[in-house]
């Protein structure tokens, strides 16, 4: 038998009335340490840290509310009789899915305008937004959220989860599967094998990191998602982010046996940004 541990407290630290969330510090922390990871490796890559820093002004506000209409539009129902709790992000709410989507459009958009390969700079940020994934899944587990089905203490027990992570997957009286844990570690290993492998040379062209990230993280989200039990539903029917998992993994995959077999050939990964290095030349 475990002691009885209360669950974790969801608040952070209280600045008067304000009150600050882990969920909120836990995401944060993730952004800002993908954000610094994406300048390092754009510096080799030719990319300055001033437009990524640029690019980010203006994709995590996309993204956050690209995010929360994701949620708020799938779950429509109880937010039409509950209007006032639309913007109540600290309290959970949020897709990662509606993200990527809000942030891929002010990616592209940003990148024509600033005459910087797209296909590279998803490259570049590709790696560092899995980990910031992987970190994030732990403000679900602090607001005790995307989790799964019922389970018992000795299975738990049986991962070798240290005993506050089990107590917190303690949710209305039953033991759930840590489905927010297993995200988080196939989101680190998807790091460890794109960092790994993108500097391996020959190995990718440009756009190809990228395009391994969407495969990764959507095949290992269509299983875990069918073990979540608080999903978004699509009719009742279909969850949804399973569905969308494997539009984007089918549609990864095409992508990338399509620019393979194309007559011109892609520039590798390792090129970095040709439209720079013109441009250092000419100083």
């Amino acid at each position: 038998m475990l002691p009885i541990i209360a669950a974790l407290n969801p608040i952070a630290v209280h600045l008067g009335p304000i009150q600050v969330h882990w969920y909120g510090v836990i995401i944060a922390t993730g952004v800002i340490i993908a954000v610094l990871l994406a300048v390092r490796e754009g510096n080799r890559r030719g990319i300055k840290a001033d437009d990524i820093y640029d690019m980010i002004l203006w994709a995590l506000p996309a993204a956050l509310i690209a995010a929360r209409l994701y949620y708020v539009i799938f779950e429509w129902k109880y937010y039409a009789k509950n209007p006032g709790e639309i913007i109540a992000i600290w309290d959970g709410g949020i897709a990662i899915y509606g993200s990527l989507i809000g942030a891929g459009i002010v990616v592209y958009l940003f990148c024509r305008s600033r005459f910087i390969p797209t296909w590279l700079m998803l490259d570049v940020a590709a790696p560092t937004v899995i980990l910031g994934q992987a970190i994030g899944r732990w403000g679900n587990f602090m607001n005790q959220e995307a989790f799964g089905q019922i389970t018992s203490l000795s299975f738990l027990q049986g991962l070798h989860l240290p005993d506050w992570v089990i107590q917190q997957m303690l949710i209305t009286g039953s033991y759930r599967q840590p489905t927010f844990l297993y995200e988080s570690t196939w989101d680190l290993l998807g790091f460890v094998v794109l960092m790994s492998l993108r500097h391996y040379p020959g190995l990718f062209k440009q756009g190809e990191v990228f395009l391994s990230y969407v495969l990764w993280y959507s095949f290992g989200r269509f299983f875990i998602e069918g073990m979540r039990t608080d999903s978004l539903w699509l009719f009742h029917l279909l969850r949804i982010s399973q569905v969308l998992s494997i539009v984007l993994f089918v549609g990864a995959l095409a992508i990338m046996i399509y620019r393979r077999r194309r007559s011109a050939p892609l520039p590798a990964y390792l090129d970095g940004n040709p439209f720079q290095k013109q441009t250092n030349l000419s100083k």
